[in-house]
């Protein structure tokens, strides 16, 4: 009598089990627990901060404010729901830089430590392993942000209103700013994992991704200055912070006048889509061709 031989069962590499790796080394860095708590700490501490010592001086409206102070007849009202966009979301230029700081350190820590080689060892064919780690990384911080500008919101609405200042709790295009910020700092986050994935050092993409942010838009600003013209402003708007800053606005309005061109929420979307695209095409690109 003979025994057939036992077989041995290759375990099937799948994307959802890249994704659940990658969800594993996300919350194992002591790095991504502490840049998100101060994210939400500065969203959120911000915009309570600012919704206090905000003057309602009569400059809010309609509605809002002192009905006793002075009013300058001919200045126009910052209509409420503006004032209470603009508190909610005022920390998003300091999450933004803590977001991509962390984006970097998610790719390029791997590198730094090798452990790049095992992670490409598992998944031979690289992409899929990439394209996890933005996935993952990005829903994660698409929810903690999301909580963070919520909660700032609604902790906004609460003191404004116990302040006196009249607001629609559910004025449409607050929440759609609100939405558009959320959107902003996610899309910054993949943009700087990619960076990292192309230069593959953390200083490097941390400060390739900050002065995208920071110091290319001051450069533009001081050159529409100097020269006295209109294009470096143009250039600007299609900057990242440019584009994605009109996804957070209040009602913004596309336009191009007197040479000067205004993005609305829609357009800043696709621009700062755009290039988390070419970052993102440019890495992959590289991760397959370059050594681990």
């Amino acid at each position: 009598m003979t025994t057939a031989p036992a077989t041995t069962r290759t375990p099937r590499l799948t994307f959802g089990g890249v994704l659940r790796s990658e969800w594993i080394k996300l919350r194992s860095l002591r790095s991504t627990f502490w840049c998100y708590v101060i994210l939400i700490v500065l969203t959120v501490g911000l915009s309570a901060l600012v919704a206090v010592a905000l003057p309602t001086d009569g400059s809010i409206g309609p509605g809002g404010g002192d009905p006793n102070a002075p009013v300058d007849p001919t200045a126009e009202p910052t209509p409420a729901g503006a004032t209470w966009l603009t508190i909610s979301t005022i920390g998003v230029g300091f999450a933004q830089l803590v977001i991509m700081v962390l984006g970097a350190l998610v790719i390029t820590g791997e590198y730094g430590t090798g452990m790049i080689r095992s992670t490409f060892a598992a998944v031979p064919r690289r992409l899929p392993a990439i394209a996890a780690k933005a996935l993952v990384f990005g829903a994660v911080t698409f929810v903690v942000s999301g909580v963070a500008l919520v909660a700032s919101t609604l902790l906004s609405l609460v003191i404004l209103q116990g302040r006196d200042v009249d607001l629609d709790a559910g004025e449409p295009a607050v929440w759609w700013g609100i939405l558009g910020a959320i959107g902003y700092l996610t899309l910054l986050g993949v943009l700087s994992l990619a960076i990292g994935t192309i230069l593959r050092s953390s200083a490097a993409a941390i400060a390739t991704s900050l002065g995208l942010v920071l110091v290319v838009p001051t450069i533009f600003s001081i050159l529409g200055a100097v020269l006295q013209t209109t294009w470096p402003s143009n250039v600007t708007a299609l900057l990242p912070s440019g584009a994605g800053g009109q996804m957070y606005a209040y009602e913004p309005v596309a336009a191009f006048e007197n040479d000067i061109l205004t993005l609305d929420a829609g357009l800043g979307l696709l621009v700062l889509a755009a290039w988390v695209v070419v970052a993102g095409a440019v890495a992959a690109l590289l991760v397959t061709r370059r050594d681990a």
